[in-house]
């Protein structure tokens, strides 16, 4: 059932902070010179940046009606429950909870903290430290409101934005390096481009953790299909305007062998401040990112807790009385990133779960054709346009994703599912228990 405890206190402007926030990370700052060397030349790599943008966007359309037609917390595991069962709702759910965010979460701290390595010099175990001490306090924010965890979101998603701004303002007004002139084709290939692509699908990734927060939005019908659809579009727009400021700042050859081709442009138009300014910037934006995930990841475990899928269930959905927050959800899911900051064990485990993850990701896309016959939408809700051409598409994007990740990294993909796996007796005693 629904918990009716979750006050409705997320704004519009927040739950936009939430989608930008949570896709613009610190990949915008890393990604270009990677791309770039798949796609061969800056006008495959631009293509490559609008081509993963137009199958997020497609991807996005189609849950949003999704979203519209069940406007409740808990997101893509709630929509896999109501279209696909409650077992598939679970596995996700699982999987969400004990590793997924958990792990994104620390992944994202100790980010944080090597990024502050460039004004505090420290060790390893003071990086954890540093570490634990930011995610303890947007924890602390978090629990005391969810206001405090979406000003703190709509801050960071603007403090993010000025550098990026910055370099798109400066960059294109420059003309530093050739540019697109007098750049060749002859290295474009076709696979070269697809790795392109798919490199950018990762980093338009994290927009769909705003539906965790649906129940707790005004009018969620309404206010999710727009932030969705207009939050992916801005994303787009920056992504490729930053990748053209940056090929008229720096030369091919430097962006394609630079691990930091944000910082390097930078350093370009600003001098040696740059640096400076372009670190503050990815601290900012990783900031922002860590407060949407764990502020996001919380409602699963919640929602998961009030229906009595977990076990200490109680504990987990229950709502603080004082602050109205999931603040039992939101601990257990700090604890849980401590864990793997100090294990170490983050990395492996995201990359472990990329591949599970896409299958309920392409599952939710698809679910947009399961609801049409289950659930007969409301004239006045919205529906995704160009159906049914645009949730193929976004589905042909997650298959792609699914299929070069087995190609890639089988093993890896067969642990996760394994993992996932792993929740089935889980799920299976607590659907005992209540009976």
């Amino acid at each position: 059932m629904e918990s009716s405890s979750l006050k409705k206190t997320v704004t519009a402007i927040e739950a936009m902070a939430i989608v930008v926030g949570m896709i613009i990370g610190s990949g915008i700052f890393l990604k270009p010179g990677i791309v770039l060397q798949n796609a061969g030349t800056p006008l495959f790599s631009i293509l490559a940046w609008v081509a993963g943008g137009v199958i997020t966007l497609a991807s996005a359309l189609s849950v949003a009606e999704i979203a519209a037609a069940i406007p409740k917390s808990g997101g893509l595991y709630t929509y896999l429950v109501e279209l696909y069962g409650d077992v598939w709702g679970f596995l996700l759910g699982w999987v969400q909870t004990v590793i997924s965010y958990p792990a994104s979460v620390a992944a994202l701290a100790i980010a944080f903290a090597t990024y502050s390595e460039f004004f505090i010099p420290m060790n390893d175990l003071q990086m954890k430290f540093l570490a634990v001490g930011i995610l303890v306090f947007i924890l602390i924010m978090n629990v005391l409101s969810t206001k405090f965890g979406g000003v703190i979101q709509t801050v960071a998603t603007i403090g993010k934005l000025i550098p990026v701004v910055a370099i798109i303002t400066f960059g294109l007004a420059s003309n530093l390096a050739p540019g697109f002139a007098g750049i060749q084709s002859s290295s474009v290939s076709a696979a070269g481009f697809g790795v392109a692509v798919l490199g950018t699908l990762w980093a338009y990734d994290g927009w769909i953790s705003v539906t965790n927060m649906a129940g707790e939005l005004k009018n969620p019908s309404k206010t999710l299909p727009k932030v969705i659809s207009i939050g992916v579009v801005f994303v787009i727009i920056v992504y490729v305007l930053f990748n053209v400021a940056i090929f008229k700042v720096l030369p091919v050859d430097v962006i394609t062998a630079s691990a930091t081709p944000g910082a390097d442009a930078a350093v370009a138009l600003f001098g040696n401040g740059g640096g400076i300014f372009i670190t503050a910037g990815i601290m900012i934006s990783v900031l922002g990112a860590l407060n949407g995930y764990l502020m996001t990841a919380a409602r699963v475990p919640q929602v998961m807790g009030t229906e009595g899928q977990l076990p200490f269930s109680r504990v987990l959905g229950k709502i603080h009385p004082k602050f109205e927050t999931p603040a039992n959800a939101l601990v257990f899911e700090s604890i849980l990133a401590v864990i793997y900051i100090f294990s170490g064990t983050f990395n492996t485990l995201t990359d472990l779960l990329i591949f599970v993850l896409w299958i309920f990701f392409t599952m939710g896309v698809f679910g947009v054709f399961i609801l049409r016959k289950k659930i007969l939408p409301k004239k006045e809700n919205y529906k995704v346009p160009l159906y049914p051409i645009t949730p193929l598409l976004g589905i042909a994007g997650g298959l792609y994703i699914l299929i070069s990740t087995v190609i890639s990294a089988p093993g890896r993909s067969f642990v996760g599912i394994g993992i996932t796996l792993v929740g089935l007796p889980v799920y299976y005693y607590m659907k005992n228990k209540k009976v």
